[in-house]
């Protein structure tokens, strides 16, 4: 049986969930000839050459900061990934054409889902990445009104200066797409006046290094729900599983 391979492509990727998660299901499923890699780019650019040197792969997953810029270089997108406009799995067609898919969305769903009460209504999304883009497609899924914030004042978005009392009356949901307190630089943390926090509040972070960001321990302090990205990623990683095996 010839080899199958599988990887991750973004920037400074050595931490990453991804190789770990994959290399034991491979395991523990008695996969021998399956293999995944950390592909860790500096630019997107550097794409092309990994295809042309690993001809046995057969999916990727793709992450910050590349779930944008990768689109172009991809000959299709499903139909959730184009109206997201992000993509973080990618599968190799039995004809060798590449096509880009969302998994983001359905892991944040099924993350998310557990914890939503009545109140739940508005979420404040913190970041406008390519992750953010999931987030709120997510979001729509759910039902929940969303706003985005950003660093600065663009139109659709408010920025961190805007935020007080009344802004986190209405929204109930405050969700980190930012990479602010991802390990090793665990002690940043959004520009929020975290005293507003409640019980009545969620904070949900899409990191998982460090278990607790300081934006999840301000939030808890105040009784507020917490939950990091780690079952949001094992949810999509078993999306991108059934993905490549379609």
């Amino acid at each position: 049986m010839s080899k199958r391979q599988f990887g991750l492509i973004g920037k400074n990727i050595s931490y990453s969930f991804s190789k770990k998660y994959f290399t034991e299901k491979f395991a523990l499923g008695n996969l021998e000839d399956y293999f995944y890699e950390n592909f860790d780019l500096q630019s997107i650019d550097e794409f092309p050459e990994i295809l042309k040197n690993n001809s046995d792969l057969k999916g990727l997953n793709v992450t910050i900061p590349f779930k944008e810029t990768i689109i172009p270089y991809l000959d299709k997108l499903s139909k959730n990934a184009q109206k997201i406009g992000a993509v973080n799995v990618i599968r190799f067609t039995k004809k060798g054409s590449l096509k880009g898919y969302n998994s983001d969305y359905y892991g944040f769903i099924k993350s998310l889902k557990p914890l939503l009460k009545e109140h739940h209504k508005k979420a404040l999304i913190l970041g406008t990445g390519g992750a953010s883009k999931g987030i709120a497609f997510g979001l729509e899924k759910l039902g929940i009104l969303y706003t985005f914030v950003s660093r600065e004042e663009k139109e659709g978005m408010i920025n961190y200066n805007r935020i007080n009392a009344t802004t986190f009356d209405n929204y109930k949901i405050i969700i980190n797409c930012t990479p602010l307190g991802t390990s090793p630089n665990v002690k940043e943390f959004p520009n929020l006046p975290y005293q507003f926090f409640t019980k009545k509040h969620i904070a949900f972070d899409l990191i998982y290094n460090p278990e607790e960001t300081q934006f999840l321990k301000k939030a808890k302090k105040k009784g507020a729900t917490i939950k990091n990205g780690f079952e949001m990623l094992q949810y999509q990683a078993e999306k991108s599983w059934k993905i490549w095996n379609k």
